[in-house]
């Protein structure tokens, strides 16, 4: 199934896909979100503009969590936490600043399309823009 296929795999220039996918005219920027380089592919043929590997789940959190999707909420609890920390915090910031610029494409190695690292990571960017664009409430004068 290809990235464009898949419901609500891309938002607003972002999008997600395998990065053993072909290359697609409109991937914008592709940003590799693996701590570790895909298995069996060359990099020539992966295409890849730059590879953020602090954005990437630790190797601990990554190992524990490695192919069960049962425990994909408390995966993407734990994710979100290290993503607030640094080094992760800063990438993060960086990666953001690329969406804000051009169309990007954040790409996996992972077979399961639904719970990975990318899959969690776009939902984070797009809950941090979504309160960023929220408004501040005036205090309620009571």
């Amino acid at each position: 199934m290809t990235a464009a296929k898949r419901p609500g795999k891309a938002t607003r220039g972002l999008r997600i896909k395998r990065v053993y996918e072909p290359l697609a005219k409109d991937d914008g920027l592709r940003v590799l979100v693996d701590r570790l380089w895909p298995r069996g592919l060359s990099k020539a043929k992966a295409h890849i503009d730059q590879w953020f590997k602090d954005v990437s789940p630790s190797d601990a959190l990554r190992k524990r969590f490695h192919g069960n999707p049962a425990l994909w909420k408390e995966f993407v609890a734990a994710y979100g936490r290290e993503l607030e920390q640094e080094p992760a915090a800063t990438a993060l910031a960086n990666l953001r600043a690329l969406v804000r610029k051009q169309p990007l494409t954040l790409l996996y190695a992972a077979r399961d399309e639904t719970h990975n690292n990318a899959v969690a990571l776009q939902k984070f960017l797009e809950q941090k823009t979504r309160a960023r664009k929220r408004p501040l409430k005036a205090p309620d004068k009571t």
